[in-house]
């Protein structure tokens, strides 16, 4: 009887253990109660991993996201999801819903819902920026001039056309008189002589050449197989994500950072607002900024926050910047001085960090990438003019500006792959190069240390650079083509960065060098990378510049 007794309870231990194991939660500890589970599978694969799954209740402007695990689950925690009736959406590359999904979520009970998926029948339409460079025939020194583009739209937009070499000549002279933050929706001309270089030095009759002999100019279809990017799996499926829609679908959020009470402010690189949106409700505030420089495009691209927690913006084309006091609700301007502003004179980084050591603020000018410092208590600017390259004699080409603690301040060299930067005191320039040449250090940010962390847009990588020891390291980012914007670290030991390529964020484990990558629910064109890093692990905030949304991304370890 013992022996009976004992297999018995054995017996009855193996089948908790199984019964477990069969009915998988996601990212839920036993005590998180689940508002909403599930599975996703399809015909071809049966249960899916790696499938961004999102809730969105009927008249609300915000989306939650969660991924499915191993078995092809996922759940939605009860604390994420309030009572209410919602519609459900799924992202898998080369898959899409089998019908319409919807679920009604009731207090205190766990709904149910099975999520089928079907191959899409028209691939094209689904891809990212990265999965058609990675089709696309040709080599990466042709794939790389593609870069510049998606600023203004994706590349499904070029690979669709019918032009043909001379008439991609044309497109690109016509590229360069747009303001860089034109979309289809809203395109905007450059005023008076003022003009960009899209090719970036490049032999744009070589370029024109190659993209008409891949877009759908000579044949109707295209003579190579699309291709999609693998599904994310492991560590990337434990996440929350989620995305908070914006009053209209012209606002750009460039940047977008938390001030210190928790609100989140964004710049629109469209539009001549300053927006600030309370994360609990989706509530969104937009503040207008006074034309300065009437006829000139409109748009803001740098945002950052003085020590009095005061938002301050580049105002791009307008010639100027401006710090927004919260208490008055109004702007104050300084513009470039007349005898130095141009047609082109573009005004949209600053650097304050290191302001409070000297009182003076730095500011980069596109327009010959001149360097100018703000003096706050004359209210006057100098201007250093550009510096260049000792090795090559070449222009710097800064765009990101950052200043650390003693208000010295780094160029990141977009023209090239140099680091330089200014002392504060003698205004004497050193230059350092990235370890991947050319690697086209975008934008960054001095972190508690003292050391700067940037992303390298051709580089593929996160780069960090000591002063102390004055070495950059590099860390490569996984996906292809991901070519990061930005980056920043946190106190947790950890960097991130986004990209307009992919619909990904990659976080970095600085110590082990190992990233993780989450795949977003929505195409994103992602530049600014903000984290909150008040807990562990941190929380990403981006914009998506084209989708006129805001996002958080929370990692669950």
């Amino acid at each position: 009887m013992e022996a009976k007794r004992v297999l018995l309870i054995a017996g009855g231990a193996l089948a908790a253990i199984l019964l477990q194991a069969a009915s998988p939660r996601l990212h839920a500890a036993p005590q998180t109660a689940s508002a909403l589970s599930g599975q996703v599978t399809s015909a071809e694969e049966g249960p899916m991993e790696g499938v961004v799954v999102s809730a969105k209740k009927d008249g609300s402007t915000i989306s939650i996201s969660v991924v499915t695990n191993a078995a092809g689950r996922f759940a939605f925690q009860a604390s994420r999801l309030e009572p209410g009736h919602y519609a459900l959406s799924a992202r898998a590359a080369g898959y899409e819903l089998d019908g319409v999904r919807t679920a009604d979520v009731a207090p205190g009970q766990e709904a149910m819902a099975e999520i089928k998926l079907k191959k899409v029948k028209n691939l094209s339409a689904h891809l990212t920026n990265a999965e058609w460079l990675i089709s696309m025939p040709g080599t990466d020194e042709q794939k790389r001039f593609l870069l510049n583009c998606t600023g203004c739209h994706t590349l499904e937009r070029i690979m669709k056309s019918t032009h043909d070499a001379d008439e991609f000549m044309e497109v690109f002279k016509r590229m360069s008189l747009y303001y860089p933050g034109s979309t289809p929706l809203k395109p905007q001309r450059l005023t008076g002589t003022a003009s960009r270089d899209v090719e970036r030095g490049g032999n744009g009759r070589k370029t024109a050449e190659w993209l008409a002999s891949v877009n759908l100019g000579e044949q109707p279809t295209w003579a190579f197989p699309l291709k999609t990017q693998p599904r994310l799996t492991g560590k990337s499926t434990r996440v929350i994500i989620t995305e908070y829609d914006l009053p209209n679908r012209l606002i750009q959020p460039h940047d977008v950072m938390l001030d210190r009470a928790g609100n989140v402010w964004y710049s629109d690189f469209g539009q001549m607002f300053l927006g600030k949106m309370d994360p609990k409700t989706g509530k969104v505030t937009q503040y207008p900024i006074p034309v300065v420089k009437p006829g000139w495009p409109e748009g803001t691209l740098d945002l950052e926050f003085d020590t009095d927690d005061n938002p301050w913006i580049g105002v791009m084309y307008q010639s100027a910047i401006a710090k927004f006091d919260k208490k008055t609700e109004k702007f104050q301007f300084w513009s470039t001085p007349k005898e130095w502003d141009t047609d082109g004179g573009q005004l949209g980084h600053i650097a304050i960090e290191g302001t409070p050591a000297d009182n003076k603020v730095w500011i980069k000018n596109s327009d010959g990438s001149n360097i100018y410092r703000l003096d706050l208590i004359s209210n006057r600017m100098e201007n250093l003019g550009n510096f260049k390259d000792p090795q090559t004699g070449k222009r710097i080409g800064p765009y990101g500006i950052h200043s650390d603690a003693q208000n010295n301040v780094y160029l990141l060299d977009f023209s090239a792959g140099n680091i330089v930067k200014i002392d504060a005191k003698t205004k004497n320039a050193t230059v350092y190069r990235t370890p991947t040449p050319d690697s086209r250090p975008r934008r960054g940010r001095v972190d508690r240390e003292g050391r700067l962390w940037f992303a390298e847009y051709q580089g593929n990588a996160i780069g960090m650079f000591d002063p102390e020891t004055e070495h950059i390291t590099e860390w490569k980012v996984p996906t292809a083509w991901s070519a990061p914007y930005d980056a920043v670290a946190d106190r947790n030991g950890e960097a991130w960065t986004g990209s307009m390529l992919t619909d990904r964020v990659a976080r970095l484990d600085i110590k082990s060098g190992q990233y993780t990558e989450y795949m977003l629910p929505r195409p994103t064109n992602i530049r600014r990378v903000y984290v909150d890093d008040s807990k562990n692990p941190g929380t990403l905030w981006i914009g998506s510049n084209h989708g006129a949304s805001i996002v958080k991304v929370e990692p669950i370890d």
